[in-house]
């Protein structure tokens, strides 16, 4: 006999429940307890609210990382309320001037013209709207989110990277941080001993504005060549946005004979570029700053820079690359990747381009033909830590040395984590390069003979297992080819492509060819051949019935029985 459920089982949620609150999944910020007035300190409302005045701005967008969300709702109403109350304090002016006139329609009229104000009509007030969530990474700004909502205006809280906008004008509010000066003037103290020493006094940008009263309390204390840097949007400087001291303007060189003093862990992108530029760094940590014991500890960079030059001569026999888009808003994006596809091309190997939102391991896992990423993303971001991913993960600066020879590939230690310095010196190197074609155009006719065969390369071997590689350089033409002033063709003759690989198009595609000979499934409707025999596999593939029903309990077709 069985016995039928006459009611949900305990494990699901009672219906009851449905619009009962429940806890938020943001984890509780400490500034929460804070009034509306410290709030406005902390997320500089004020200056905010004069920017948008300033440019007339209608339509706002308000962007925050992950962490300060729970804050998102308190700092839209300070806003609100600061938009709103210069509308309302326009209204009541002018009903103020139009009330004091005398009885006179005339008078009325006169006075109502003379106290016209032109600027405060009755437009509505500007519109704020928050970006619940960031396409890429959190120190970028949010572009794409801010079209789909119209705004003229992108309001960035939090750290930044401060790479430059493509579209959007931007407000950036990095919002203000407490930090004990005491601790810190004793802890400088204690590791620059010298008060004649060359030091770099760097923040980042969340303490930024701090660095001119830690200035001057240092100077105060003995200190006689000091520089305090300050924030500039040029992520191509010898110090990534901040400015240098005038000894290094002309002679960026001359940045070795500094010592940098950083408050807060920087990213790994800023600390790999200064290590290559600075004599040396220390950093003052932030994550405790009541803590009267803090001491700065001197940066070492020797163990990531060894492992990133490890992955370089792992992708110097890579036969093909990804190239990961990881941005849409920072500006020459698209002639970065015309120049990764360009080098990836030159080198004789093939590239194929994705675009992805929030980087991880599982997106780039689902292109097993891949052998090496290359992310083009801001300065920051761009460097990612590859343990996790099945395939490295490198910037556009580290892939020009991947795919230098081994006799060119020298690691001297430098570092670049901005694109647009390798867009610059690309075009100051044109020019030489126009002059080697033509100097190459002018080799004999039996040079050009002898390096159009595939099988005058030179071989080349895996630097981590010796082996030798058959099929680095998958972007070698096979087809055969006729010479310019030669149409009989006589000396076209080469080496056709092997009849039994995957032709695109009429070219080789190693891609094509992974995914017939190496992949051991190739998607829905795979496991059964429908070459020669594709009518009668037709024939015997039939549509059936499948299950239906509800998790308790499937139906097959028309049988109750219950699975």
């Amino acid at each position: 006999m069985t016995v039928e459920m006459e009611a949900a089982p305990l494990l699901s949620t009672p219906d009851t429940r449905i619009l009962e609150a429940t806890e938020p999944v943001a984890s509780k910020n400490a500034n929460q307890s804070l009034s509306d007035e410290e709030l406005s300190i902390t997320y500089d409302i004020d200056r905010t609210l004069k920017g948008i005045r300033q440019a007339r701005y209608k339509r706002i967008a308000l962007q925050f990382p992950d962490e300060m969300l729970p804050d998102a709702p308190r700092v839209f109403q300070l806003l609100s309320r600061g938009l709103d109350r210069r509308g309302a304090t326009s209204k009541s002016t002018n009903a103020h001037h139009n009330g004091t006139s005398d009885g006179s329609d005339a008078d009325k009229l006169t006075n109502s013209v003379t106290h016209l104000n032109v600027d405060d009509t009755s437009d509505p007030p500007p519109k704020l709207y928050i970006l619940g969530d960031t396409s890429y990474g959190t120190c970028c700004v949010d572009e794409v989110a801010a079209e789909h909502v119209n705004a003229d205006v992108v309001v960035h809280y939090g750290r930044s990277c401060l790479s430059p906008t493509a579209r959007l004008p931007v407000i950036y509010v990095f919002t203000h941080k407490s930090l004990p000066l005491e601790p810190l003037v004793r802890a400088f103290k204690a590791t620059y001993p010298d008060t004649s020493a060359r030091v770099i006094l760097a923040a980042d940008v969340t303490y930024t504005d701090h660095i001119p009263e830690v200035h001057t309390r240092l100077v105060g204390e003995g200190y006689t060549n000091l520089f305090a840097t300050e924030l500039v949007h040029d992520p191509s400087s010898a110090i990534p946005n901040r400015t240098l001291p005038d000894s290094v303007r002309d002679k960026p060189e001359l940045l070795s004979e500094w010592q940098l003093f950083h408050i807060s862990d920087p990213p790994t992108a800023l600390l790999l570029t200064l290590a290559s530029r600075v004599g040396s760094i220390h950093i003052y940590p932030t994550d405790d700053p009541s803590n009267e014991k803090v001491k700065p500890q001197p940066a070492s960079t020797a163990p990531a820079l060894r492992r990133r030059y490890a992955i370089l001569t792992s992708l110097s026999t890579v036969p093909i690359f990804g190239i990961l888009i990881n941005t849409l808003s920072v500006k020459n994006y698209l002639h970065i990747v015309e120049h990764v596809k360009e080098k990836i091309a030159a080198a004789g190997k093939k590239s194929y381009m994705f675009v992805v939102g929030k980087l991880n391991a599982a997106k780039v896992a689902n292109f097993s033909e891949i052998g090496g990423w290359v992310v083009i993303g801001c300065w920051e971001s761009s460097l990612v830590d590859s343990k996790d991913f099945w395939k490295p993960v490198i910037t556009p600066y580290e892939l020009e040395l991947a795919l230098q020879g081994d006799a060119e590939r020298v690691w001297t230690g430098a570092w670049q984590s901005d694109f647009q310095s390798i867009l610059d010196h690309s075009a100051e190197t044109s020019g030489k390069a126009e002059q080697d074609i033509s100097t190459s155009n002018g080799a004999t006719e039996a040079d050009e003979d002898d390096m159009s065969e595939p099988e005058s390369a030179p071989p080349e071997f895996d630097l981590r297992t010796g082996r030798y590689v058959s099929h680095s350089r998958p972007m070698l033409d096979s087809t055969p080819r006729i010479s310019q002033g030669d149409s009989s063709g006589e000396r076209s003759l080469v080496k056709r492509a092997k009849g039994d690989l995957a032709m695109v198009g009429g070219t080789v595609s190693p891609a094509a060819e992974f995914l017939r000979s190496q992949r051991t499934w190739k998607g829905l409707g795979s496991d059964f051949d429908m070459g020669d025999e594709e009518e009668e596999s037709r024939d015997s593939t039939l549509m059936v019935e499948g299950r239906k029903g509800i998790a308790r309990g499937y139906t097959v077709g028309e049988s109750t029985e219950k699975h």
